[in-house]
């Protein structure tokens, strides 16, 4: 385990605060000058010249140790990764947050992890299944992830509070959607712990729910889906954790429940059926002992400054319509390292959208 300076820390949040930065802007940031102080002196620059309209918000220092102080006052630790405290299997998302606010029971974040998630409006059958199977988890030492939504999280995290429970919040620590569950939450920080991305106060809105989605299949070893419509969240939340390597696993239900429906699908698809907690079991022991996939070191290149006309060139082939960034490096001529570094500009000004399976657009 490593650990961060408190000088680094504050510069770390001053960067992923900052406008139109993201996890993986920020690690392409880090990565390409070294810091994230180098990386703050660089942003007005960067954002500059991909036509930002506006000057970017920065936080200061001062905006930094004031969250940082709001986090203390509600028991919220800031943790970069690979100190002690951040989900270990987390580390190995390309889009891990740079510093994860933490709360409870800091020992939870080390253990292995099974993430029960399902429908809002649950059934009683579906209600039943998610709390014998949490509790079964539970008992055999694994840490149950969920996202403290109603319905079949909300029975995950109550029948494995005894155990560990880790919830994983869509907007602040002091911002508890929905509102009805910050009795549960309170309650299983006694022996579980929440985590959140998100700043003191933040309110989630529809957009963060996926976001949240992805850190509930990141921490965990596999993923259980046990009632999900079709579009529903939990689906994607399933698709997050095969897109991530985890392992997906789906409850079967009738056909003629709609709540089924897109659990039956996952099995169509290839998720693993289960039936009981042992199934889960006996499919992530292989996966336990395994290292880690660590991702620092194949973080691409940027250029230093592409020149004007072939940053004109690739901003000339965007538009409002998503195109890969592989057609965009071979439409273009320009290199890989090239079009990057003017993709990074462009998201920095606000002008760029990246969306599902790589695909980028002009906003």
């Amino acid at each position: 385990m490593t650990e961060i300076t408190g000088a680094e820390r504050i510069d770390r949040l001053r960067l992923i605060r900052s406008d139109n930065v993201g996890p993986r802007t920020f690690r392409s940031l880090v990565r390409h000058f070294g810091s994230a102080r180098a990386a703050l002196e660089r942003l007005p620059d960067l954002a500059r010249r991909g036509g930002a309209s506006k000057p970017q918000r920065i936080p200061s220092e001062a905006d930094a140790r004031a969250e940082l102080e709001a986090c203390a006052r509600l028991g919220v630790s800031l943790i970069a990764p690979g100190e002690n405290g951040y989900p270990p299997r987390l580390t190995e998302l390309d889009d891990a947050p740079p510093l994860l606010g933490v709360r409870g029971v800091i020992d939870t974040m080390m253990r292995p992890m099974i993430a029960i998630v399902g429908s809002r409006n649950a059934s009683a059958a579906g209600l039943k299944f998610a709390s014998v199977l949490a509790r079964d988890l539970a008992d055999a030492g694994f840490v149950v992830a969920s996202g403290l939504a109603r319905g079949i999280d909300q029975a995950a995290h109550r029948a494995s509070i005894e155990g560990a429970t880790l919830a994983v919040l869509a907007g602040g620590h002091d911002r508890i959607y929905p509102p009805e569950h910050t009795d549960l939450l309170q309650s299983l920080l006694a022996s579980g712990a929440a985590i959140s991305e998100m700043p003191p106060g933040y309110v989630a809105r529809a957009h963060d729910f996926p976001r949240r989605n992805r850190l509930v299949a990141g921490v965990s070893l596999g993923v259980v889906v046990v009632e999900a419509a079709l579009r529903s969240g939990s689906l994607i939340t399933a698709r997050l954790a095969n897109e991530q390597g985890r392992e997906v696993f789906a409850v079967p239900g009738s056909p003629l429940d709609p709540r089924a429906a897109g659990t039956n699908g996952l099995i169509k698809q290839g998720a693993t059926l289960i039936t009981e907690a042992s199934d889960v079991i006996q499919a992530v022991e292989p996966i336990m002992g395994r290292p880690l996939n660590l991702r620092e070191d194949d973080v691409e290149p940027l250029a230093p400054d592409p020149d004007g006309a072939m940053r004109e060139r690739v901003v000339n082939l965007l538009g409002p319509t998503p195109v890969q960034l592989d057609d965009l490096i071979r439409l273009s001529g320009a290199s890989p390292a090239v079009v990057r570094t003017v993709l990074l500009e462009l998201e920095l000004a606000g002008r760029l959208e990246r969306h599902g399976g790589g695909l980028i657009s002009l906003i």
